[in-house]
């Protein structure tokens, strides 16, 4: 008996059976179509890759499916599947044994790989899509690609501040966007290289497990492995908006507006937390008229109020509508193509238009297909639960990066990596969330670290001024300013805020402040290079006793 199974399909929107082809008992051939999908990228057909009779179907017309989920049995004869057959579970497998597993091949994942092998661990990886996970194929760096180029076609447009000029100042969005697609080829294959370099086997192909020791890898080969050690690291998917109308053709996720080669002339976007805020500054800067409608009463809820309220000023001076505290119910598509949004706001219904629609509300945990349930690995809301050494509720199975939704970020799931394997080496690693910098790239950029927000009973905080730093004013880019939280009764910098130029680099000073416990005389008594933008950390400081010397 053969399992036709539910391949993996990118996009947020949901995988509907649209027609069975066959019926119980029916001979079928090999390559015969059983029945259609539609699918975030348009229909697809599910193959036989068999010769044989229908012994079972599993879904009906209008089901939903997931990926890895059994379709179709066939009752056939061993013969080798079709090239593009769905995942097929036979009889014929590689056996393989596993020192340590990694299932999936994303920041975390590839990492934990990398520094296992280099301790001389023997690594098998497996993942079904593109190395680099989400953060490098269709988040992190493709949108930094992105911002490098809005933001300096951005400052083109204010030359004559510097004294300069230039005409026919244009941008072709297709280079843009081929620049972009070579970056992310370039760092994937130098991941490919690292990892054949330190002996690590890649298998291409969707992992199950069977059990909690055994984990089946579907691809162009089947592999049943047998494994000592497992750490998850699958990462996470857009989360899907109960939203009529969110699966038509003119609502993009992000991962369809890092694809695209010509923008369009306007975008509503769902979402004003860091994805949606994110990419309307990219658009904007290339002149797209930007809607932004969020649920919350303000934009980046989650970060320094004083923050959030000075880059909402900046991007509607740059012409960004905002529309907060609003509930959208609904997206239909008008003869003309236009995307119309209705919106609830303050008890009354609204409308926008646009040519797009760009959905930015989240990511959730990808453990559905797993067979998580086979294993005794506790899920909670979708998350694998794991303790402060990222080990799962078994012992020799641990998760790491966006599955555990501790903190989805990139360089928390690396770190993450290398604290559980070196608890599976014997070493003593727990993983601390205290001091973890977080950065927004939007123009400004935001980064903040620690604690956020201050307790007057408990906390002393300062701020200074980018107007009042020297390069700041040199690079012209003077809105914004360096908060900082001390500790009343320690003395400690317990957190802050920076939100101007330069901020994602000098977050990593601050960190250190944070994770190393300083008082504030240790950062005050640090001497900062002149002139650069960094002394504006000094000068928060100094706020935190005398008071800053040039504010």
């Amino acid at each position: 008996m053969y399992e036709i199974k539910m391949m993996a399909v990118a996009g947020n929107k949901p995988n509907l059976v649209g027609s069975i082809e066959v019926k119980l008992q029916d001979k079928v051939e090999k390559d015969q179509v059983l029945l259609t999908i539609e699918t975030a990228k348009g229909k697809r057909t599910i193959k036989s890759g068999w010769s044989g009779i229908v012994a079972a179907i599993k879904v009906a017309v209008g089901d939903v499916v997931t990926t890895g989920q059994t379709l179709v049995e066939i009752e056939a004869e061993a013969e080798a599947p079709a090239a593009d057959a769905p995942a097929v579970e036979n009889k014929q497998w590689i056996a393989k044994d596993a020192e340590l597993l990694i299932i999936g091949g994303g920041p975390g994942g590839y990492v934990a790989a990398i520094y296992a092998a280099m301790q001389g661990t023997k690594v098998v990886l497996a993942e079904q899509a593109d190395l680099g996970g989400t953060c490098l194929n269709e988040g992190c760096i493709p949108t930094k690609s992105f911002i490098e180029s809005a933001e300096l076609y951005d400052r083109l447009h204010h030359l004559s501040e510097f004294g300069l000029s230039a005409d026919h100042v244009a941008y072709d969005f297709k280079q843009i966007a081929d620049r972009k697609d070579r970056i992310v080829a370039d760092l994937k294959n130098g991941i490919v290289s690292l990892l054949n370099s330190r002996g690590v086997e890649v298998l291409t192909g969707r992992a199950e497990f069977r059990d909690d020791r055994t984990v089946a890898v579907y691809g162009q080969e089947n592999y049943l492995l047998t494994c000592q050690q497992i750490i998850i690291a699958t990462g996470a998917r857009q989360a899907v908006l109960p939203i009529e109308g969110i699966d038509l053709d003119c609502v993009m996720t992000s991962r369809e507006a890092l694809a695209l080669k010509k923008l369009p002339q306007s975008v509503t976007i769902i979402g004003g937390g860091v994805i949606g805020m994110e990419f309307a500054f990219i658009f904007r800067s290339f002149g797209v008229e930007v809607h932004v409608i969020e649920f919350m009463d303000s934009i980046l809820s989650g970060i320094d109020p004083e923050a959030s309220r000075l880059l909402r000023e900046i991007a509607g001076r740059k012409g960004i509508r905002f529309s907060t505290a609003a509930k959208v119910e609904s997206i239909k598509k008008a003869e003309n193509n236009m995307a119309i949004v209705a919106y609830r706001k303050d008890g009354e219904l609204h409308y926008t238009v646009s040519e797009k629609v760009l959905a930015a509300v989240g990511r959730v945990p990808n453990t559905e297909g797993l067979g998580l349930d086979k294993t005794g690995v506790e899920v909670v809301k979708g998350a694998v639960k794991t303790d402060q050494c990222l080990r799962t509720a078994v012992s020799h199975i641990y998760a790491i990066g966006d599955v555990t939704n501790i903190m989805q970020l990139a360089h928390v799931a690396s770190h993450q990596a290398i604290a559980a394997v070196d608890h599976i080496l014997g070493k003593n690693h727990i993983m601390a969330y205290d001091a973890v910098p977080a950065v927004i790239f939007t123009r400004p950029e935001i980064a903040a670290v620690g604690l956020s927000q201050a307790d007057p009973d408990k906390h002393m905080v300062s701020r200074f001024d980018f107007a009042a730093n020297g390069k700041a004013l040199v690079k012209g880019e003077t809105e914004g300013f360096v908060k900082l939280i001390k500790e009343k009764e320690s003395g400690r910098i317990v957190g802050g805020v920076i939100i101007g130029p330069d901020a994602s680099v000098m977050i990593n000073t601050l960190t250190l402040a944070v994770k190393e416990k300083m008082r504030e005389q240790e950062l005050s008594s640090m001497i900062f290079p002149h002139p650069t933008t960094g002394e504006a950390l000094h000068e928060a400081a100094m706020g935190l006793s005398i008071g800053a010397l040039h504010q």
